[in-house]
């Protein structure tokens, strides 16, 4: 997870999850429907990113194959673009791509916001970590759990020292997260299964890493 391009350790099956809720009280899933999407009117659209000024994108959907290209294109158009509004991202089918387009994301220092109900969940959290400079709401809800490959295995079924697991923890260490955090943050994501979830609050994100 370490270099643009080809991540062929990194899984391929998929590192995403449904619309959820969260009871504030616990940390516990709980379905619901999706959060409000903005009303701001978008210049044009990028695949799930909507160019809602000259600094600014909203992001509206799952990561997929073709996305880091989307994002490329849209850099292209708007080179002046600063920040991404993650509204509603619940992650991505495509796990190599998503952490492609997360560097992609960090070497044009663009920061990362998620707003008053936004919704960040599994693979958007790696993205969301990948900001320059990043920040949420005191509201808005990330959710993490397993990654799932395309044998139906998890994080749990390979050893801690297996290349496909240290590969995320070095994907955090390269975000900012101290040796010793980048290992809490990767066990407390794999901590529920690819089929449950973990929400946790932009106070326990700040736990491991800087929040602006």
């Amino acid at each position: 997870m370490l270099v643009l391009g080809a991540l062929p350790l990194v899984p391929t099956g998929g590192h995403a999850f449904s619309n959820v809720g969260i009871d504030p009280s616990v940390y516990e899933w709980v379905a619901e429907e999706s959060p409000s999407k903005s009303t701001s009117l978008s210049l044009v659209s990028f695949g799930p990113f909507q160019v809602v000024g000259p600094d600014r994108v909203q992001l509206n959907g799952s990561i997929e194959s073709d996305t880091p290209a989307q994002f490329s294109a849209m850099l292209r158009a708007y080179p002046t673009i600063r920040q991404i509004d993650m509204i509603d991202c619940p992650g991505t089918d495509d796990d190599e791509a998503n952490l492609a387009l997360a560097r992609m994301v960090r070497q044009a220092g663009i920061a990362t916001f998620v707003p008053a109900g936004g919704s960040v969940r599994s693979g958007g959290v790696e993205l969301f970590l990948a900001g320059a400079k990043r920040s949420a709401a005191p509201d808005a809800e990330f959710a993490v759990h397993s990654w799932l490959d395309e044998d139906g295995l998890e994080a749990d079924d390979y050893s801690e020292s297996d290349p496909v697991n240290q590969e995320y923890v070095d994907y955090y260490r390269e975000m900012g997260m101290s040796a010793e955090k980048a290992k809490a943050f990767y066990a407390l994501t794999n901590s529920v299964s690819h089929d449950d979830a973990l929400y946790l609050k932009p106070r326990d994100i700040a736990a491991f890493i800087p929040l602006d």
